[in-house]
């Protein structure tokens, strides 16, 4: 049901100015706000789709946010300086669309907006929800509601960070605003909860919020279910709280901007706390749906753009009409932010001068670029531990030799520090200052428990800076939990991979080797997931050498997120195992005096099983493969993979204690878990569900016999596993 209805304020005339040029006509604030609402209108209901109703109601808060408050150049997109703009209520995009316009972004031109939800989509940077371009003005791709308060919640981070590593008195080159525009949608969503206490705890004054508070989702009203008291939950989380009113109903459109303009100023200028602004609208306003959910996501419909037009006084037959007064109210933004970036530029500069190493290392970090040869700073194969370790441990070796010298590394868990040993030597906390407890110039995050926000908080992180060619930026984000806890973490982390944003989740006590834990901590299917999602490379190295070689690779090559799932248990250094073979994906590790008539595939702690099965398999020529990536061995050439995995003339058999799904695209059968685990000891539990080496002989062996009477190999179809489904009662 609708609320009472409020007043609308009709459009004044056009106001007159002298400008360079000549006498300027420069749109009343009820015709700019009108233009705005009706051009809403007009779009969607052009396709009859998309969601209409935000950029009527928020009008005033774009014109407020965009024109008035917000630092950037629209000239120049990628002004490191500038302030961020993240839209975390995406499907409002055409919200930020029409601000991107009017403000003066070249590619945001009129028939590039009317290409929102239309055929001519191919091409289009109209997309349904934003799409990370940030050379046009769109910071990170936003949809799932609750994420871009969290990617904000990143950058504010690395905005501090940055600040405090490099920022001189009298030379501050880091000092802008994370805006993050969110609706009562996000703030429902678990994942924006998580990172709204994450940025009270820090005291991240560097962002502000400004909450649409417009009470209608999809299904109508929000006292349906949500009723809580926002300005309290906010102010126990450590936020400093602007509660604007419902400036829609103030006299004249002047004011209701200038109320939106002055409580965002206020929020910019306040210090040690992150700021909220609420400011009360009315969803679809104009319209006789106002207040529904249908002016939520639905085109209004032709009679009532009609009726919408004739409230404001504009012509209820004329589409798409966007005054030159209307434009003409925001030509100096262009100016201003010329302005702005003029005057950074020159504190730049005088910055070079006076601190020339540090400007060497932040010019360096904004082409996303390390040193040349940090690799070697590496142990080589005959430097690393000769006794059997977990690759967790060996995946500290990394991070004990590269985060202390390269100020890029910016690592955190989610609660497990220790387990996962994303931990060096010296580090510092990232901590407001007064806490005691670190400092914002601090490398390690305390993320606590809220892995899928600590996930998305790391896209933030790396997106707040240019993104090069080669998929790199000045911060490398790591993340890390047990692997099983990653499926808390997969909507960010695709979120990730949609946009190309290179994130290095370290993922420990990833199978059944975690043991004792039991089956609510050992993952068995959810590796399918991400070797399914495209753009994302889940690494699973078999020892200490693939472990570095994993890491290299998620660091230099390729774009996107990387998953490392590393062993608790401990595992030997294999004498065929060659970091810089991880790059192939899957490569041999074990060669047979002959030609292969069995091809063991394994990955991680089962790789050494392998070796040791092919040792025991008498009467076969088998061969060994440590498939660390099936994502790179995917992208080699066919003739290199069917050089390493010839299903053509060797039975194929794969070793993994995760399930089998997706197997079959290399191998004719599995030993492969079939059920969920159990609470034991790793060792016996691999026993258990027959990964014990002398079982494995056995099932295999038999077989390769059966094939070897057929005659043949497997066909399509004919895909086994090998070992039995043990049920624990």
């Amino acid at each position: 049901m609708a609320v009472e209805a409020i007043p609308i304020i009709k459009p004044q005339q056009p106001v007159t100015t002298t400008a360079k040029n000549g006498v300027v006509e420069i749109a009343s604030e009820e015709l700019t706000l009108a233009t705005i609402r009706c051009l809403a209108a007009d779009i969607v209901q052009a396709y009859k789709g998309g969601h209409g109703g935000t950029p009527m109601g928020a009008a005033a808060i774009g014109v407020a946010m965009f024109r008035d408050v917000m630092h950037f150049n629209p000239k120049n997109p990628l002004w490191f300086n500038r302030d961020r703009f993240v839209l975390s209520a995406g499907h409002a995009c055409l919200f930020q669309y029409v601000m991107l316009h009017f403000v003066g972004y070249d590619k945001w031109t009129l028939d590039e907006i009317k290409r929102y939800h239309s055929r001519d989509f191919k091409t289009s940077k109209a997309a349904g929800h934003p799409e990370i371009e940030q050379d046009i003005g769109i910071e990170v791709t936003t949809g799932p509601l609750g994420q871009g308060i969290a990617n904000s919640v990143g950058m504010a981070i690395a905005a501090k960070q940055l600040a405090a590593t490099y920022n001189k008195p009298g030379h501050e080159i880091v000092e802008n605003t994370i805006w993050c525009f969110t609706g009562d949608g996000c703030l429902q969503e678990g994942v924006g909860q998580e990172a709204i206490s994450v940025a009270g705890h820090l005291g991240l004054d560097n962002m502000v919020l400004v909450y649409d508070c417009n009470s209608i989702t999809v299904d109508g009203t929000i006292a349906s279910c949500f009723t809580e008291d926002i300005p309290l939950r906010f102010k126990s989380a450590g936020w400093n709280v602007i509660h604007a009113g419902r400036p829609e109903t103030l006299p004249t459109a002047a004011e209701e901007i200038g109320v939106i303009a002055k409580s965002l100023q206020l929020a910019r200028e306040h210090k040690g706390q992150p700021t909220i602004v609420i400011v009360e609208t009315t969803i679809g306003f104009g319209s006789r749906k106002a207040n529904t959910g249908p002016a939520h996501g639905q085109a209004l419909g032709d009679e009532e753009v009609a009726y919408v037009k004739q409230q404001f006084n504009m012509d209820p037959t004329a589409k798409f009409v966007i005054p030159t007064s209307v434009t003409a109210s925001f030509s100096h933004v262009k100016e201003k932010g010329a302005l702005l970036e003029s005057a950074w530029n020159a504190k730049v500069e005088a910055y070079a001068k006076a601190y020339p190493t540090e400007f060497e290392e932040w010019s360096r970090r904004l082409e996303g670029k390390l040193p040349e040869g940090w690799e070697k700073l590496l142990p080589v194969k005959g430097e690393l531990p000769s006794a059997p370790q977990p690759t967790r441990k060996s995946s500290g070796i990394v991070v004990e030799t590269l985060a202390p010298k390269f100020n890029e590394f910016v690592a955190g868990s989610a609660d497990l520090l220790e387990s996962t040993f994303v931990s060096w030597k010296g580090m510092e906390e990232f901590q407001k200052p007064e806490s005691g407890k670190g400092s914002y110039a601090g490398r390690q995050i305390r993320y606590g428990i809220r892995e899928h926000s600590m996930a998305a908080i790391a896209s933030g992180l790396t997106a707040y800076f240019p993104q090069s060619k080669a998929g790199t930026a000045g911060i490398i984000p790591v993340v890390s939990t047990f692997f099983m806890f990653t499926l808390y973490m997969a909507p960010a982390l695709r979120m990730a991979a949609l946009q190309k944003l290179r994130t290095i989740t370290v993922a420990t006590h990833d199978s059944i080797g975690i043991g004792e834990d039991g089956p609510t901590h050992q993952p068995i299917a959810l590796a399918a997931f991400f070797r399914g999602l495209p753009g994302i490379r889940l690494f699973r190295p078999a020892d200490a050498e693939e472990t570095l070689g994993a890491w290299v690779e998620a660091i230099s090559t390729g774009v996107g997120p990387s998953v490392l799932c590393l062993s608790r248990q401990p595992v030997a250094l294999l004498p065929g195992s060659d970091r810089s073979k991880v790059a192939l994906g899957a490569y041999v590790v074990v060669e047979p005096t002959s030609t292969p008539t069995i091809t063991l595939v394994a990955t991680g702690s089962e790789v050494e099983r392998a070796v040791a099965v092919a040792a025991k398999l008498t009467g076969q020529a088998v061969r060994v493969v440590s498939m660390p990536c099936q994502a790179l061995f995917d992208a080699q050439p066919a003739s290199y993979r069917q050089s390493v995995i010839p299903s053509a003339s060797s039975l194929v058999v794969a070793i993994e204690a995760w399930s089998s799904y997706g197997w079959a695209k290399y191998a004719h059968a599995s030993c492969s878990m079939r059920t969920f685990g159990h609470s034991g000891p790793q060792a016996d539990l691999y026993e258990m569900y027959g990964f014990g080496v002398e079982n494995l002989v056995e099932v295999i062996g038999e077989y390769a016999g059966k094939w070897s009477k057929e005659g043949r190999l497997p066909g399509v179809g004919e895909f086994e596993e090998l070992l039995p489904i043990v049920e624990i009662h």
